[in-house]
């Protein structure tokens, strides 16, 4: 549902591309905090590991083969739909959207992309569309590559752009984003509140971690961060973020390797996280040529990002872009993934609202992307 052509290759953003999420989301991978591994409830699997053949890892084609569990006991509490919106934080907001176009600020900066999923009628004139400072051209297609027209003057490579006290590069990048996805604010804030309220030092793991604002806002909220992406230049541009939000000391560790071998590895490592987000492309490619299909890989993800999560964990998170399905498919595969473990998942649409050019004035939502969420209750 988003045009993120998320994480399109290894190659995740050429011309200032970024994410490996097909997206431009470079994925990558950073390595897995050294947790012991701790007994697993009673709950967990001890009945039910009878296992089914998943479809084969291609992203770890010389590991031996994981399968797939299957699960037994009560499927958890479910509160769907759950709409999460976002109104704009920081240095953005949707500024109005319309006839197959989304006009929004970043920064000092508006700009002009292609939305699918805004089917109505502009709302503001066209003089003010006209202003924009770039626009993108080209490949409409959610896949596809194109080009930013810079209406008056060229426009730097980088520009300075903040968001939940996070500061970061903005990019013009080959497949239409920018550096950021910011309908994730939402689960950002989420999961800063409660890394804030837990107590204690929490684990995080950010799968498919694009540039890497997730995971400086998890780090500056006191968590210790594992961020995986397959993607040198993403890892490279995370870094960059990270300087220019003064958080180099952070306890960070930037992972550049495919999603799947790493978690594989941890969970045979017995490493254990406290919350855990991942954000997949529809397709992708990892740094050895390893291949992601979203549809035949996603269940296998889940299952060991299930073994993965800590016994008093706080949260699995999971956001799909660009991919026709409703969200009940995803919000049924995390419940049968969490069979047996208690808790409730709550599944919907993270939304956009319009603020006009004031950033203050409420619109029309524009839904982005499908996610689930599992929390213990």
């Amino acid at each position: 549902m988003k045009d993120k052509q998320r994480r399109p290759g290894a190659k995740p953003f050429e011309a200032g591309k970024a994410k490996g999420r097909g997206n431009d989301k470079p994925h990558a991978g950073r390595p897995g905090a050294n947790h012991t591994r701790g007994p697993k409830s009673a709950s967990s699997d001890a009945a039910s590991r009878a296992k089914v053949a998943a479809a084969p890892d291609a992203a770890a084609a010389t590991e031996p083969q994981r399968l797939l569990t299957r699960r037994a006991g009560d499927l958890p509490a479910e509160r769907v739909p759950l709409i999460l919106e976002s109104t704009g934080a920081g240095d953005f907001h949707l500024i109005d959207s319309g006839d197959g176009l989304k006009l929004e600020r970043y920064g000092s900066y508006s700009i002009v992309r292609p939305e699918a999923q805004a089917l109505w009628q502009k709302s503001l004139p066209a003089h003010v569309w006209d202003k924009a400072d770039a626009v993108f051209t080209g490949d409409t297609d959610e896949d596809g590559m194109g080009r930013w027209r810079f209406q008056r003057e060229a426009l730097g490579e980088t520009w300075p752009l903040s968001l939940l006290d996070i500061d970061f590069h903005g990019r013009f990048t080959a497949f239409r984003h920018v550096g950021v996805f910011p309908e994730q604010i939402a689960h950002w804030s989420w999961m800063k509140q409660r890394i804030e309220e837990a107590g204690r030092p929490l684990k995080v793991l950010n799968l498919f971690g694009y540039t890497g604002v997730a995971s400086l806002v998890a780090a500056a909220a006191g968590a210790e961060v594992t961020h995986v992406d397959a993607s040198k230049k993403a890892i490279g541009w995370a870094r960059e973020n990270q300087s220019l939000s003064r958080l180099d000391k952070a306890p960070i560790r930037w992972i550049c390797e495919d999603a799947m071998k790493f978690i594989l590895r941890e969970e045979r490592r017995g490493n254990h996280y406290d919350i855990i987000l991942t954000d997949p492309p529809k397709f992708g490619r990892g740094p050895n040529g390893e291949v992601w299909h979203l549809f035949d890989h996603l269940p296998l993800m889940l299952d060991v990002c299930r073994e993965l999560l800590a016994p008093k964990a706080v949260g699995l998170v999971l956001t799909a872009y660009s991919i026709r399905a409703s969200f009940y498919s995803i919000h049924e595969l995390m419940r049968e993934t969490m069979r047996g473990k208690g808790g409730l998942v709550e599944s919907g649409e993270l939304v956009i609202r319009e603020a006009g050019l004031d950033g203050k004035t409420p619109g029309r939502a524009l839904s982005t992307s499908l996610y689930s969420r599992w929390v213990p209750k």
